[in-house]
């Protein structure tokens, strides 16, 4: 690849000391950063402190520029409310400092932006006029490019906003309904930044929310969305699959389909597999990626994302460890870079990272460590299929989510239903887990964090059951023997020790019967990206209607994660 833009998120400064059972890492809190009193200065002196340390190790490895939340929070504005102004200025102030250490450090900075933020004194002059809200944010973005000439550019995300569980008062909301709206916003926002000789990034991601929820994989969508935008200061940044950071993803064809700049969005701190806690390599995916992208995808550069993502306790923090805890995290971030930046293949970025002495050993670590995720935390058969949903493609990995493992009943029908040859998948995770012992060697002999290795072991005995309790006849003795474990695996790692995932289980009966689900499962989901005649009817439209309409997402019975994180599970149906 030739020179380019080679992007880190460089949130995790932030997060230090931050306390809850369970955090969200998708942006930077910002209701725990304190505006006054004794407390502003040692938190941020210590936020400036983690952000030298960070910012020295990226550029040293070789990222050119970082990415920092948010426009939302640093963008002054005379329709705020007293209260939201004030702060707003009081972080105006600590991040213009810290605006200045990543520039001393040679790297480039680019905020993002959730389309669109309100505050209250927003909302009461404005409302939900759509078109005075979006003069508005251009006011924003115009005013912010003028006030820091530090800012490279902007990270547009129309798709997603803040979590339901955001108690900030200035909050993002979803704006964009559909691609003659998010054409005519690119279109209105792009003399911005050409005025102020500033890049646009517009990611493609969404949670699949309204008729824009397609983006990612809908090229239709897509190049409506695009139409007409020829600017040398935009730039496209895509995930690398059709859905969200998961194995068994193929390369989004979307990179092929445009002739736009575009940024490859990776992810080192994999939030669906253990975010940090064991070696979930990404190399040799990282490797196939850049192979194909060799083509004529127009790529500009890559966004690696070493600490953002999820809603999960998991809190190693990427770069800022002193202890060596974020080695995975380092290796993981590292041999992307490698990879795509300087066209090394796996074997010569691990060597380049670890030394040529220890790279053996982490090599073949790695490639086991390769197998257990794929083949024991995601079940093959189901993860290779292809499944859509109203917008959004299906994840292929539904028993292990975040940072819980699901032993239900419900999670067995589903899984029984989708998975034709169970023995198969019993015999691939025996021979995964049979991998460990070998695994703990290699940590021990190139001096790794071994212990990681055995918390992974002792979680992973736990999926292997849970995969033996969905394929196999039930029997009382294995759901004893699942319960013995769970108490087993939380004695070995307790809290105070270390963080763990949360084991849910529960043998009661799903009330849906087999063929019920059967019969629901080819209505509603689908096996092509294209929508059905049915699809257009019922899934996209009066589906929604009646979800709104009954509101079964506030309901007790949908699992707490899918209720109280991200943006709660009813934004799928709008």
């Amino acid at each position: 690849m030739p020179p380019g833009i080679f992007l880190i998120d460089a949130i995790g400064p932030f997060f230090r000391g931050c306390e809850g059972r369970r955090i969200n890492w998708s942006k930077i809190p910002f209701t725990r950063l304190a505006t006054s009193g004794p407390e502003r200065e040692m938190q941020w002196s210590g936020i400036r402190e983690d952000l030298r340390k960070f910012t020295r190790e990226v550029a040293a490895a070789g990222f050119t520029a970082v990415t920092l939340d948010d426009l939302a929070h640093l963008a002054a504005h005379r329709l705020h409310d007293e209260e939201t102004a004030g702060r707003i200025e009081v972080l105006r102030e600590e991040f213009g400092v810290l605006f200045g250490i990543i520039r001393e450090a040679g790297l480039e900075l680019y905020l993002t932006s959730d389309v669109l933020p309100v505050s209250p004194g927003v909302e009461a002059a404005i409302g939900n006029v759509r078109e005075k809200l979006e003069v508005y944010y251009q006011e924003l973005v115009d005013g912010l490019l003028g006030d820091f000439p530090q800012i490279s550019g902007i990270v547009l995300r129309i798709g997603e906003s803040d979590g339901v569980d955001v108690k900030d008062p200035l909050r993002t909301r979803l704006h964009v309904r559909n691609s003659k709206e998010t054409n005519r916003l690119l279109h209105e926002l792009l003399p911005i930044f050409e005025k102020h000789g500033r890049t646009l990034i517009l990611r493609t991601w969404t949670v699949g929310a309204h008729r824009i929820g397609d983006l990612i994989w809908h090229r239709r969508t897509l190049a409506d969305a695009l139409k007409g935008i020829d600017s040398a200061a935009f730039i496209l940044s895509m995930k690398y699959g059709e859905s969200d950071f998961f194995r068994y993803l193929p390369l989004n064809r979307a990179f092929f389909r445009t002739p736009h700049r575009k940024i490859v969005e990776l992810q080192a701190r994999r939030e669906y597999e253990g975010a940090g806690e064991f070696p979930s390599f990404i190399g040799w995916d990282c490797e196939q990626y850049a192979r194909e992208l060799q083509g004529d995808a127009n790529l500009a550069g890559i966004s690696v994302w070493c600490q953002t993502g999820g809603w999960h306790r998991f809190r190693r923090l990427a770069f800022l460890e002193n202890d060596g805890r974020d080695f995975w995290l380092r290796l993981n971030t590292q041999v992307a870079l490698r990879i795509f930046r300087y066209r090394e293949s796996v074997e010569d970025a691990v060597a380049h990272v670890v030394g040529t002495e220890k790279a053996p050993a982490v090599l073949e670590l790695l490639r086991h460590s390769e197998t257990v995720v794929k083949e024991l935390h995601y079940i093959g058969e189901f993860a290779s299929q292809k499944l859509f949903f109203r917008r959004v493609r299906i994840p292929p990995l539904l028993h292990v989510y975040w940072d819980c493992l699901f032993i239900n009943h419900a999670v067995r029908k589903v899984l029984r239903h989708f998975v034709t040859d169970p023995e198969r998948a019993l015999r691939e995770g025996e021979a995964a887990y049979a991998l460990f012992p070998r695994m703990v060697e290699l940590a021990r002999s190139a001096e790794l964090p071994v212990a990681d290795i055995e918390h992974w072991r002792d979680f992973c005995h736990l999926v292997r059951l849970a995969r033996r309790y969905y394929f196999l006849p039930f029997e009382p003795e294995l759901a004893e023997r699942i319960r013995a474990s769970k108490k087993a695996y939380k004695k070995a790692w307790p809290s105070e020790k270390r963080q763990r995932y949360r084991i849910k289980v529960n043998f009661e009966p799903f009330k849906v019967k087999r063929q019920t689900l059967g019969w629901l499962s080819s209505l509603l989901l689908r096996r092509q990206r294209g929508y059905r005649l049915f699809d257009h009817v019922f899934t996209l439209n009066l589906l929604g209607l009646v979800f709104r309409l009954f509101r079964p997402g506030k309901s007790k019975a949908v699992p707490k994660f899918l209720r109280k994180s991200a943006m709660g599970v009813e934004t799928l149906f709008r």
